[in-house]
């Protein structure tokens, strides 16, 4: 499969000034960037930095940033799942996670991460995909926002029903060992129905090999 990118871009209005959201970009175009050091949920702003240039060179990789003049605020990744996660089981090339999403405190509150879905949404070669998200309250900044578990988890399925994203039933173990955690998921109009097929065999994996075993 092919992986084709084509870069979109839209300015946001905010309290702290415009916000230019673009993407996919290059780790080479991101070097022209600084990376604000409070996108560090996952490591350290450094090493964060880093990590997504690695991404945006991946050949289905796309980063798309929320950029506050020459200051990256805001960020989400997609690429394949993990090798050592199940949603590689499979090794679907139509199939890809947003990875990561992140966005400065200060920007926070101006629906920074849906407009980063939207734009990433722009590109029509998105509908040739199955998008998945892996949400697990443990990676929630519920200190930092002050917010219930479920509350966040109504902010994060908005956010996330920007992108076209929506709650889909799994029997994941980590996923189903808290109600708060879901599977998020994203069909492209242009997926075929074996990898739909192939897909709902992964969700649902465990099931799958019992079956297979108890024949």
């Amino acid at each position: 499969m092919k992986h084709v990118k084509t870069y979109h871009s839209k300015v946001l209005d905010t309290e702290k000034g415009p916000l230019t959201i673009e993407g996919p970009l290059t780790s080479e175009e991101l070097s022209n960037y600084e990376f604000h050091p409070d996108l560090n949920a996952f490591r350290p702003g450094p090493k964060q930095f880093e990590a997504i240039k690695s991404i945006a060179d991946f050949e289905e990789g796309r980063l798309i940033i929320a950029r506050h003049e020459n200051t990256i605020a805001g960020y989400v990744t997609y690429l394949h799942p993990d090798p050592l996660e199940r949603w590689s089981e499979f090794q679907m090339e139509d199939l890809i996670e947003l990875g990561a999403i992140e966005v400065i405190p200060d920007f926070r509150g101006a629906r920074v991460g849906s407009h980063l879905l939207r734009v990433a949404m722009m590109d029509e070669f998105m509908e040739n995909y199955i998008i998945i998200s892996t949400e697990y309250y443990w990676h929630w900044d519920l200190k930092g926002t002050g917010l219930s578990i479920w509350n966040y988890r109504k902010v994060m399925e908005k956010m996330m029903a920007a992108g076209g994203l929506k709650p889909a039933p799994t029997d994941d173990p980590e996923i189903v060992s808290h109600p708060a955690n879901c599977l998020m998921v994203r069909i492209g109009e242009n997926v075929p129905q074996s990898s739909v097929e192939k897909f709902d065999r992964l969700r649902f994996l465990n099931r799958h090999k019992q079956r297979t075993q108890g024949r």
